[in-house]
């Protein structure tokens, strides 16, 4: 060949410079104590013994779609599963944007594929920054609803942990009617599930609730998500989705996990991480090191620190990883910690006692 290849030189311009999702994998570390993904710090227990792997799978497999509308309290035709909700996020764009016209919304601090995927697919940001005590900025969510297709809201939004009101979902929900869809992303209801909105699918017909088995279930490895919306709204992203999104071993361990007795392990394993929450929370509160404990609804707690790059980097020396907010807006020093088991939870504690 007369010339070296050169990839990036045939990448489309927004790609060539946009910086990925530094999703807690790709940042790395050498540690023992993993606290930076908002995983389930123990392994569940599956088994798979189907002898059908010659065959694809369905693209919307049965028994998982059933198993999790009895769950949600939706109608079948009203879910949609895919590869972890992030493939979600990524359908709505490319089923309801056009690149050059239309934007989508989002709240910072919030979870970073919104704005990644948006990114990734030529289509316009509108980053309405969250209040001061991270409540929505209504006003000027009104005020950005020009040629706006689609409105992120993350609840309990990810990382500070804390619900965003019915009333500020409701008036954005009203306020967008007719011009926009409202997805209200609940990946960690399991946490508080009084404060869902599924049940609002009957009366918001552009209103889209997105869920993942990554948190609660102890599934992140498994990568399997939904949306939830009016069956015209999955209709329309049925269109778009790959031709099979799940693999068969995937669909088998979820429907099991979303059987009765899987929900009834969910629900036992939310109330260990909810009591270990509330003692991590209590017992940070008692380190001079520590600023401020965010209170959450949440398999996390955010905690500002008198010099969060210097907690970080002594506990990531140790083994113990933890996730550095401090590039959102409003949240400098601040550090995410996963609830891990007690002993993890110990850990971190011991490790930043030693720093006052």
């Amino acid at each position: 060949m007369s010339k070296t290849f050169n990839a990036a030189s045939l990448a489309r311009k927004n790609v060539k410079e946009m910086t990925p999702y530094m999703s807690a994998r790709r940042l790395g570390g050498n540690g023992d104590v993993w606290l930076n993904a908002n995983e389930y710090p123990i392994a569940p227990e599956y088994q798979f013994n189907e002898h059908n792997l010659n065959r694809y799978p369905e693209c919307q497999p049965k028994d998982v779609i059933l198993n999790y509308a009895a769950y949600a309290g939706v109608a079948p035709e009203q879910v949609l599963v895919c590869r972890g909700a992030d493939e979600s996020i990524e359908l709505l764009i490319r089923a309801f944007c056009e690149p050059g016209k239309d934007a989508v919304m989002f709240c910072p601090p919030t979870y970073g594929m919104y704005s990644v995927s948006a990114e990734a697919f030529g289509v316009e940001q509108k980053k309405i920054a969250a209040l001061s005590d991270w409540s929505l900025n209504i006003e000027s969510i009104r005020e950005n609803l020009s040629n706006t297709k689609l409105i992120y809201i993350c609840s309990p939004n990810n990382p500070t942990g804390n619900i965003i009101d019915n009333k500020d979902l409701v008036e954005v929900l009203e306020m967008a009617a007719g011009l926009a869809l409202v997805v209200i992303d609940e990946a960690y209801i399991e946490f508080c599930p009084q404060y869902s909105v599924a049940s609002w699918l009957v009366n918001y017909p552009h209103l889209v609730i997105l869920r993942t088995l990554s948190k609660a279930f102890a599934l992140a490895g498994l990568r399997c998500g939904f949306a939830l919306a009016s069956a015209e709204i999955i209709e329309v992203l049925l269109k778009v989705i790959a031709p099979y999104p799940l693999s068969t071993p995937v669909a088998m361990i979820a429907a099991k996990a979303l059987d009765m007795d899987g929900i009834a392990t969910m629900k036992h394993r939310v109330a260990t991480i909810t009591e270990s929450r509330i003692a991590l929370f209590e017992a940070l509160n008692e380190l001079s090191v520590v600023e401020k404990v965010y209170p959450s609804e949440t398999n996390y707690i955010l905690v500002r620190f008198t010099d969060g790059n210097k907690v970080f980097k002594a506990l990531w020396d140790q083994g113990i990883i933890l996730r550095d907010q401090s590039k959102q807006p409003g949240l400098t020093n601040c550090l995410r910690i996963t609830i891990g088991t007690e002993i993890e939870n110990v850990r971190v504690i011991e490790a930043i006692e030693a720093l006052c």
